[in-house]
């Protein structure tokens, strides 16, 4: 990866900030943040405004002309721009589908006209059994990636699965900690409720595996923890220090499941594990030479991985909280 162009979609979110920091550190040729909030990438730009290998351009993934010359000399695309929020996609499906779906097709087409190297696509837990408009948008965006492999062309194009980053933004680290300070409550959707969680520099070292490792068309997915939502806002409550703060259930918003799922049942019968952090799915279609590369691979020994399957003790979530700097209750 040394001495490559990159192109980062999406470049000014929580992802995209960390994947440009953690580049910086391998010795890029250059690294292209693409992204449609100008407000974020003027502000990124004068971060970096010392270093000549950043460059910023105002885009959108729908627009494939600005793809098509933002991938221009490019070795690897890290694609990460979506419509991410479930109750947004729920109520704009059209909106989802033109970014999440078309915008993701503009990013292949631009991709291989210009002969990029790889093509790694930040996918979701809520991509197996999809139970709402984000999901399923993702889903095909899945699809659509894992297909390109079988075009005629040297690209390569990988997918990896994610769990929530902590604290990214609109996440619900940043929710709580923010109505534990204004309001004294929290609101839950349900007390059942459990996700995958992993901090920022886990998610950007899936990325980075995926992109050394990936051989076009499988699917990576890091060994995550599953925490239960109420053990989280309990563990933050008592790091705050403050009392009686009442945790509210609110009700499941539309489209969101109680549960999250990295691979299916279905999946899990082509799926391998690649080492002790690291899954890889097989995709469904045969891509020549992929399912021999990963034959020798031990075969997974589970139905499913969901995350209702088992959770983080409180203590083991204060110690996840803690390592990623997240009970700092600055004023």
């Amino acid at each position: 990866m040394k001495n490559s162009t990159f192109l980062v979609t999406g470049g000014t979110g929580s992802w995209g900030l960390e994947i440009v920091k953690q580049l910086s550190y391998h010795n890029p040729k250059e690294v292209r943040v693409f992204s449609r909030n100008e407000t974020s990438l003027v502000e990124m730009q004068q971060q970096y405004a010392h270093d000549n290998r950043f460059k910023f351009i105002v885009g959108d993934i729908r627009d494939k002309e600005e793809l098509m010359q933002a991938c221009d000399g490019v070795d690897y695309v890290f694609h990460l721009a979506a419509l991410k929020h479930v109750p947004v996609c729920e109520y704009q499906p059209l909106e989802a589908i033109k970014t999440n779906v078309l915008g993701t097709q503009n990013v292949i087409d631009a991709a291989l006209d210009n002969k990029v190297k790889k093509v790694i696509y930040v996918s979701t837990d809520k991509v197996s059994d999809p139970s709402n408009t984000y999901g399923i948008t993702k889903a095909l965006g899945e699809k659509l990636i894992i297909h390109a492999n079988l075009r005629e062309t040297n690209t390569k194009f990988i997918c990896v699965r994610s769990g929530n980053v902590l604290g990214s933004s609109g996440s619900v680290v940043p929710i709580f900690k923010n109505q534990i300070k204004r309001s004294s409550q929290i609101g839950i959707t349900d007390f059942r409720m459990t996700r995958f969680f992993l901090t920022i520099e886990q998610a950007v070292q899936l990325l980075f595996k995926a992109t050394v490792s990936g051989r076009g068309g499988e699917t990576y997915v890091m060994n995550m923890p599953s925490v239960k939502i109420a053990d989280l806002a309990q563990v933050l409550i008592e790091s705050s220090g403050k009392k009686d703060i009442k945790i509210n259930e609110i009700g499941v918003r539309p489209g969101e499941k109680l549960n999250e799922t990295l691979f299916t049942e279905s999946e899990s019968n082509r799926t391998v594990y690649f080492d002790q952090d690291y899954y890889v799915v097989l995709p469904s279609i045969n891509i020549p030479g992929l399912q021999e590369h990963y034959a020798s691979s031990t075969p997974v020994n589970m139905k499913e991985y969901n995350s209702a399957t088992k959770q983080l003790s409180n203590g083991e979530v204060e110690q996840m909280l803690t390592k990623g700097g997240f009970l700092a209750w600055a004023e």
